[in-house]
């Protein structure tokens, strides 16, 4: 083992200098700028992925809870969900349940325009330990749904973007066409839908485009009311204390309550998009670690090439005692260095640009498509040891041919060689 300071490490130094002792050789810079560019790129590639996986999954949860408890069926509704509830509690993973209706309507502002939108109804308190951290993505108004007009069915809250798109605000009317089946009109003989009126009382913006462009919230009752579910409700909200465990909690839940109840996780309900996001990384992954191979290959000729200008010193420093190991080792200490160099270079590189990048979200995405408006980047811990790890090997293992040649050289050719 060659420690600093020994002849081994001395002489690895010194031939990895050019002739002008305070500066690196053009070859040992451009050897280590390869493996730093490398380590940067995989780090940012790798921190994007990441970013969108754990940001997504976050505003996902925002209005999505970890499970859903659901039921088979024609009708698809909860009629005893209390029970239920009570049930779903007793599992010492579960940390809150909590009653919701969730349907679909047309909307309108009073105008020509109409379109599909989400209903979701949810408690009016969720209290302190809510189901979900929606309560945090409301910008204006609260969760008492109380409108200021008499004459209207109730309060609602809006998405910004479905807000900003219909033009109502605080204060305004909009009009929802019940998903009750239509009543048959005996004056005129034709099936009427039904039509409730409702005040905007507050909006929300969770950051996800799904939510905020297509979801509106109403109280658990008068969704019921609304929908014509009566006391039923479509579903029981759960929240658990380990949301990556949600669908082995399911299945567990699953067991306890039997058919017709089922347990439906956000994993399962998001399964093809974090699949894909989890391919995208292992192919960009890929993709960028070829980069380091070129760089391993820059490794390997640039010591080979030191290995043939030092062959006389090499057959000098042989017949002066060192062994064959000892000359293998200087070698194998070089590509150490500029291992160790350049991916403490490119990772300090890749660190910085991801923390410019996360904090300041300049790179603008397409919310319609990535569900987020920017792109984030998380950089993990256990990826940045890979990366470093993987990286300082690759340069190790690029030295095997040089040390190896160099250590083979007989003292007496190495020195005829010139």
């Amino acid at each position: 083992m060659a420690w600093p300071g020994s002849v081994e490490w001395r002489i690895a130094v010194r031939w990895l200098r050019s002739r002008r002792k305070a500066r690196a050789s053009l070859n040992t810079v451009i050897a280590t700028g390869g493996v730093a560019v490398g380590v940067a790129a995989l780090v940012v590639v790798l921190g994007v992925m990441n970013g969108l996986r754990n940001d997504l999954r976050e505003r996902i949860l925002i209005a999505s809870p970890h499970l859903r408890i659901l039921t088979f069926g024609a009708g698809l509704r909860l009629d005893d969900w209390e029970r239920i509830a009570a049930r779903v509690r007793e599992d010492p993973a579960v940390v809150a349940v909590a009653p919701e209706v969730i349907t679909q309507s047309v909307i309108t502002a009073g105008r020509d325009y109409a379109e599909g939108v989400n209903i979701l109804g949810i408690e009016a308190d969720t209290g302190r330990m809510s189901v979900t951290s929606f309560p945090q993505a409301i910008t204006k108004g609260d969760l008492r749904f109380a409108p200021k007009s008499g004459d209207v069915d109730g309060g609602v809250l809006l998405g910004h973007r479905l807000a900003s798109r219909l033009s109502a605000y605080e204060g305004d009317v909009i009009t929802l066409v019940s998903p009750e089946p239509p009543k048959r009109n005996a004056a005129l003989g034709v099936a009427v839908p039904k039509y409730y009126r409702f005040e905007v009382t507050g909006l929300f913006d969770t950051g996800m485009f799904q939510y905020d462009n297509q979801f509106i919230v109403m109280e658990r009752t008068t969704a019921q009311r609304f929908s014509g579910l009566g006391q039923a409700v479509t579903g029981l909200a759960v929240r658990v204390n380990d949301p990556d465990g949600a669908t082995r909690i399911g299945k567990r839940l699953e067991e306890r309550l039997q058919y017709p109840y089922r347990a439906l996780d956000w994993q399962s309900q998001n399964a093809s998009l974090f699949s894909a996001l989890q391919l995208e990384k292992l192919a960009m992954g890929l993709v960028i670690f070829f980069i380091m191979l070129v760089a391993a290959f820059n490794i390997v000729g640039t010591l080979t090439m030191l290995v043939r200008e030092k062959t006389k010193e090499i057959g000098i420093l042989q017949a002066m005692g060192l062994r064959p190991e000892a000359v293998g080792r200087i070698f194998l200490l070089q590509g150490a260095m500029i291992g160790v160099v350049g991916t403490a270079i490119g990772t300090t590189i890749g660190l910085l640009v991801a923390f410019i990048v996360d904090r300041s979200g300049w790179v603008r995405i397409n919310p319609a498509v990535y569900f987020i408006d920017h792109l984030p980047v998380h950089v993990e811990l256990l990826d940045l040891v890979v990366v470093m790890v993987a990286s300082v090997g690759l340069a190790l293992v690029a030295t095997i041919h040089p040390s190896r040649q160099a250590a083979a050289l007989a003292p007496v050719e190495a020195i005829r060689a010139e």
